[in-house]
This record gives structure tokens, sequence and C-alpha cells, in this order.
């Protein structure tokens, strides 16, 4: 028995529902943090439940299904991220990017591979912002230690100020493009999204990054405050920032080791039809034997 497909156009609606919900919750929140990010969310959940009702109806009607699939997959695809930012404003984002990854998974989309001058446009991007990824990074850990250890009101207050500033203005920005430039590089060239380890891996990595973020946003903001009007003792908070400053980095040279190395193989959506899961080996020389038509290198033209 074939394993049951979601239906996209169910998962649409209930979309359509948590949108109207999510940006319903989101506007009337009391004495938001970030009201920038606030209207934005506001705004951007009041589009997608519209367009979540629209594509709805033009999914069922065969005239439209095509293009309503198209438009849809296009739309979610750059909401995933989108929502990422959403988070400064509510915790319902979390669950709108799994529902909106979930869709675009339910439409099963091919995507056309990129060509040899954008493949390298869209790789040199990907690759610059993450290295810039991985220098705010490091640059927030050594904030960190220093705020945490600081015997001066004004080193440690400008330790948390400028902490505060490097996370909104520089890592929730590379944040974003770093995971909108890998999605395109993998759904545009052989490596795909799903089809190896060390792809999914790094998609994983992406995922949870944003996770530890909205805890330590609110950390940084706390020991800004707190520490405004003279030296503090930092406590547990200071600990857990600094800890997680320090995984937050250690994720992103993770990242880098993956890219560089590409272990794991195929997963089991990137393996030929009828290749088995190991390589047999042969009786008489025990090397293996690749399966018909398979490549023993990695595809051409990719890094």
């Amino acid at each position: 028995m074939g394993r049951k497909r979601l239906d996209p156009r169910g998962l649409q609606l209930v979309f359509g529902a948590f949108a109207l919900i999510a940006g319903t919750l989101t506007a009337q929140r009391p004495d938001p943090p970030h009201p920038l990010f606030t209207t934005a969310a506001t705004y951007g959940y009041a589009v997608a439940a519209v367009l979540s009702i629209v594509g709805w109806f033009a999914l069922g009607r065969p005239a439209t299904a095509a293009y309503a699939r198209r438009v849809l997959i296009v739309f979610h695809l750059i909401f995933v991220p989108a929502q990422f930012l959403f988070l400064l404003a509510h915790e319902l984002p979390w669950l709108g990017m799994a529902l909106s990854s979930a869709i675009v998974v339910s439409q099963r989309p091919r995507f056309p591979r990129l060509g040899r001058t954008s493949r390298k446009v869209w790789l040199t991007l990907h690759v610059g912002i993450g290295v810039g990824w991985l220098g705010v990074a490091t640059g927030m850990l050594a904030l960190a230690i220093i705020g945490a250890t600081a015997d001066t009101h004004e080193t440690q207050h400008g330790a948390y100020l400028m902490l505060h500033r490097f996370d909104l203005l520089l890592a929730i920005p590379s944040a974003f493009l770093s995971i909108i430039t890998g999605v395109v590089v993998s759904l545009g060239t052989p490596w795909g999204l799903l089809r190896h380890w060390w792809v999914l891996a790094k998609l994983a990595i992406a995922l949870a990054l944003p996770l530890l973020a909205s805890f330590e946003g609110p950390w940084i903001e706390e020991l800004e405050a707190r520490s405004a009007d003279g030296v503090i003792e930092t406590g547990t908070t200071g600990l857990l920032l600094t800890g997680a400053m320090g995984l937050f980095a250690a994720l992103l040279w993770t990242a880098v080791i993956l890219s560089v190395f590409k272990p794991g193989g195929r997963t089991r959506w990137g393996r030929p039809k009828g290749e088995p899961r190991r390589t047999p080996r042969t009786a008489s020389t025990g090397a293996a034997r690749p399966a018909p038509g398979v490549a023993l290198a990695p595809p051409a033209g990719n890094v």
C-alpha cells in the first residue's frame, strides 16, 4: 500500500485559518517589543490568509489549478523565512513555518536548474553571506563573554548594547538571506534539498538556529536593560547567553564542515528507483559494484 499523500487543498485551508488567527493575535499583542516586525507580521498574515482562501478555490478548478499551484509554491518558499522574522513579534510563526513547509512538500514541486552563471552568482551570495553570519556569531560570542566578565559599567553595558544591535541589524538579516540563498542553490542544482544527508543536515541547522535565537534575543534585552544603571551580576542569564552564543557559533562551524566534506551520501529521496540502500559487494573481489547508470562522482558543476 502506497503512502498517503498530503492534501494540498486541505493544508491550504488550514493555513488560511491559521494566518487569520496569527495575524489577529499578533496585532492585539500589548506593548510589542519590536513594533516594526509586529506590523509586518500583521499585514503579512493578512495577505497570506486571503491568498490561501483564493488558492483553495483555485486548486479545485482544473482551469486554474496548475497556475495556482505554481503561485502557492513560490509564495510559501518565500514566506517560510519571512515568518522567521515574524518571530520577533510572536511565537506562532513556528507553526506557520511548519505548515508552509508541509504545503510545499504536498505540491511535489519540480524546480528548473540554474544556468552556469546564475548558479555561480547564487553560490557566491550564499557563501559570502554564510561567512558573514559566522563572523557575526563569533563577534556576538566575544561580546557576551565581555559583558559577563566586565568590571566597569561602561564596558558591560556597552557590550550588551552592541550585542543587541548586532542581533537586530546583522544576525537576523544574515540568517534570513543565508536560508533564502541556500534553498535557491539547493533546489536549482542536482544536489537538491532532501537528496543528500549533508544538505539535509545543513537545513536542520538553519532551522534550529532561529529556535535558539528566540531564546537568546530576550536574554540580550534583559541584560541590556539591567546593566543600564550600573555593573550587575549577570548570573544565570549571562551564563545561558554565553553558552547559547557558543552553541550558535559551533553550529555554524558544523555547517561549514558539512559543506566541505559532504558526508553521508544520498537519502532515500535521492536514490534512483531500484538502487539498494547499500551497494552490494561481489563475492570474488569484495569491491563495490556500482548500480547501473549511477555515476561514481558527485554531479558536475557543483561545489
